[in-house]
């Protein structure tokens, strides 16, 4: 098994992005650009990362702005000040170019998990040319009805107990439901995975799960505005492959078949995989092996083009 690095890529704006890199024991074949979601950071995705570097992948993983070991303990759950959401992918950007200096002329594929595959719907769309392929993991459709309703409950905790402040309203608006279909539940976090050793990790991690910032809750709001976008979809190099994969029973992924429509109707490259009764983190979930094996394969048949 290869080595594993860490390090930070300085910005304009002076946050440094921690920034984790898996390398396989001989010279890669291409790189894996991995964007976490929210509430939980690179590290977890170590396993993945390994499993791709023994089929000879580079992985890249950084840590979100508000997330991580190196985020202060008063900037967690955070992203800015102001653009927060546009700060976020001009982060992976800023990674991109990093892999770009240590690999030149490797393929790059993304890889966005939940909160990372919404960036990723945006990412796609700015520089998908860039891309070998594009994997979008727990991802989801067209926003609710009441997400107007929402945006106003956010502005008004934001108002009321600053951008900085945690709203319990505004955690359960935003969390509150992904737990019922799963009730009697064990935690809070059952809706992850059906392995409770899992969900233990997640529960038991301090990086997973913190209350989000009334800003951050505002600038994520805003982007589910923009999911499954049309607008979007049209300027997604039609040649790109794209997978997308999701449990049966993520609630994130409600409205998944309408991203899946959008891009289809763009006349898009996509191909879906849907695991029966897996919930949100299919890669850590009870057959999360069969996950990975499929994914790593949709990869080498995309760099291959078979």
């Amino acid at each position: 098994m290869g080595a594993t690095d860490t390090f930070t890529i300085a910005r304009p704006d002076g946050h440094a992005i921690f920034t984790r890199l898996w390398r396989p024991d001989l010279a890669p074949r291409a790189v894996v650009q991995i964007v976490h979601g929210l509430a939980e950071h690179s590290a977890r995705y170590a396993r993945l990362a390994q499993a791709l570097t023994v089929h000879g992948f580079a992985v890249y993983a950084h840590d979100h702005r508000g997330h991580g070991p190196t985020c202060p303990p008063a900037d967690l759950g955070f992203f800015a000040d102001t653009d927060g959401w546009r700060k976020l992918l001009d982060d992976i950007d800023a990674v991109a170019a990093r892999i770009g200096a240590d690999f030149s002329g490797l393929p790059r594929v993304f890889l966005g998990h939940s909160m990372g595959s919404f960036l990723g719907q945006t990412y796609i769309a700015e520089r998908g040319a860039e891309l070998a392929g594009a994997v979008l993991s727990g991802t989801s459709g067209p926003p609710p009805a009441i997400l107007p309703i929402g945006k106003r409950i956010v502005a008004f905790e934001r108002w009321r107990l600053g951008p900085r402040g945690k709203s319990p309203l505004v955690q359960a608006l935003l969390f509150g439901e992904q737990n019922k279909p799963f009730r009697p539940a064990r935690t809070p976090y059952d809706w992850l995975s059906r392995d409770p050793d899992e969900v233990d990790k997640y529960v038991a991690d301090p990086l997973c799960g913190f209350a989000l910032t009334n800003q951050l809750a505002a600038d994520l709001v805003d982007a589910l505005g923009r999911l499954a976008s049309p607008q979007l979809a049209a300027r997604i190099p039609k040649a790109l492959p794209i997978y997308v994969f999701s449990g049966a029973r993520d609630p994130v992924g409600a409205k998944l078949q309408g991203l899946l429509d959008v891009y289809r109707a763009a006349g898009l490259n996509v191909t879906a995989k849907i695991y029966p009764d897996a919930r949100h983190e299919t890669l850590n979930e009870t057959n999360r092996d069969e996950v990975t094996r499929e994914l790593i394969s949709w990869i080498e048949a995309t760099l291959t083009g078979k």
